[in-house]
């Protein structure tokens, strides 16, 4: 299966992050994306450079207005003061109900606020160009498998399937399964399915596409009453307007044995197959396994090939995109066994 990976990735390298009120070393590092293309050619898989540009799509799936601000944010930072080079912003305010989005505020940690959804997706110097380049990768490999590949694989960071129309957060700034769907759309499949396997809801894929009924949107995650990003994806979110009944949250309690997961998965596969998709996206994210240090569910390396095999049985062109998994070492792993459970059927 061919990869494209984000040639840029490590210059979105921030050191440190808020969770749970502590400052704390990023979760969300360059050595993830390092040890899974470790893994990828130790086991004979090709990776390739991004040969799309994604400027067009980018403008389907986000509004000008923050891709603007996301594309400048930076050098706004170091506008403010050149000592900011050494710094983190981070928001402090955000227009929660009652008050006034439609304004873009003159100062910019309140615009910071404007367009994020947490404080835990720090800026550094370097994001836009790896977000941008994590786009490009998804685009480059929707339109691999649009030109008749069976499927490609996204191998990028920063993540993105926290990101909606106009705002960043969960380590997210530029949605890449939206950007491979919307991509798949633009160059002929009617119906994209995109399945999002992360522990956390990709609450930003839901919300581009919740009114659409061209992209279905499936999801299995731990339940957003304890887990985040918890103000998205219940079970009673079914889409909206022409995308009513094109939204299926499969949440799950958290501390889920492997079984449960896998009767999640066997309802999501059936609606795929249901909605009769021409292609396929997979928000791949790996922390549903058993060594993630801040998720909790219990898959091994050996699930995550059984994942791969289910998802092959689908027979769908299908693009894979890299989201979150935390326990850095067995991420390659991870990710391998599921590209080459998949190759498998």
């Amino acid at each position: 299966m061919l990869t494209f990976h984000n040639p840029l990735h490590a210059g979105h390298a921030p050191v440190h992050e808020f969770f749970r009120g502590e400052r704390v070393p990023c979760f969300e590092t360059p050595e993830r994306v390092f040890h899974v293309e470790q893994a990828l050619r130790e086991r004979g898989h090709a990776v390739a450079v991004p040969d799309t540009d994604s400027s067009a799509v980018l403008a389907q799936v986000h509004t000008p207005r923050y891709l603007a601000f996301l594309q400048t944010a930076w050098t706004q930072w170091l506008q403010i003061s050149p000592h900011n080079a050494q710094l983190q912003p981070f928001p402090s305010v955000w227009p929660v109900r009652t008050l006034r989005s439609d304004v873009e505020p003159a100062n910019f940690i309140a615009r910071l606020g404007l367009y994020s959804m947490d404080n835990g997706s720090p800026l550094a110097a370097g994001t836009w160009d790896a977000a941008k380049a994590g786009a490009d990768a998804a685009a480059s490999a929707a339109s691999k498998v649009s030109r008749g590949g069976r499927a490609a694989f996204c191998c990028t960071r920063p993540p993105g399937h926290h990101a909606g129309a106009d705002f960043m957060g969960g380590y997210c700034f530029l949605n890449n399964a939206a950007v491979a769907a919307q991509t798949l759309r633009n160059q002929g499949a009617h119906r994209v399915a995109v399945l999002d396997v992360d522990y956390h809801h990709g609450n930003g894929t839901q919300s581009i596409f919740y009114d659409r009924a061209d992209v279905l949107f499936v999801s299995i995650h731990g339940d957003p009453c304890t887990e985040y990003p918890f103000y998205l994806g219940h079970a009673d979110e079914t889409g909206e307007g022409d995308g009513a009944g094109f939204n299926l949250n499969l949440p799950l309690a958290a501390g889920s044995s492997a079984a449960a997961w896998f009767s999640a998965l066997a309802v999501a596969c059936q609606r795929i197959a249901e909605y009769r998709a021409d292609a396929l996206v997979v928000s791949l994210g790996l922390d549903a396994f058993e060594g993630d240090p801040i998720s909790r569910f219990a898959l091994t390396s050996a699930d995550f090939s059984r994942l791969g095999e289910r998802l092959g049985t689908l027979g769908l062109p299908t693009v894979f995109v890299l989201e979150g998994g935390y326990a850095a070492a067995e991420l390659g792993t991870n990710a391998v066994n599921v590209l080459e459970g998949f190759e498998q059927c």
